[in-house]
């Protein structure tokens, strides 16, 4: 599980932002999916915490949604979660 653990912590690092608002959101994800996060699931986190502040701010907002589906729903349970 040690392999599931480090994900969650590099992710975690990597979630850390420039923007409050995004950091609540984040957060609040981590706090609920932690377990999920660990045994692989949310694979399109990683590809999610590259983008720019900027753009994850507009789609945390439901503006300039991606067409990923596997992305849009990562986004919707992310907005819905605090």
């Amino acid at each position: 599980m040690q392999g599931g653990q480090d994900r969650v912590k590099k992710l975690r690092w990597k979630s850390r932002r420039g923007m409050k608002e995004l950091d609540v959101l984040l957060e609040a994800f981590f706090a609920r999916h932690a377990r999920a996060l660990e045994n692989g699931d949310w694979p399109e986190m990683e590809t999610f915490l590259e983008q720019e502040d900027d753009v994850l701010f507009d789609w945390v907002s439901g503006r300039n949604l991606p067409t990923d589906p596997a992305l849009l729903r990562l986004i919707n349970t992310i907005s819905n979660v605090a």
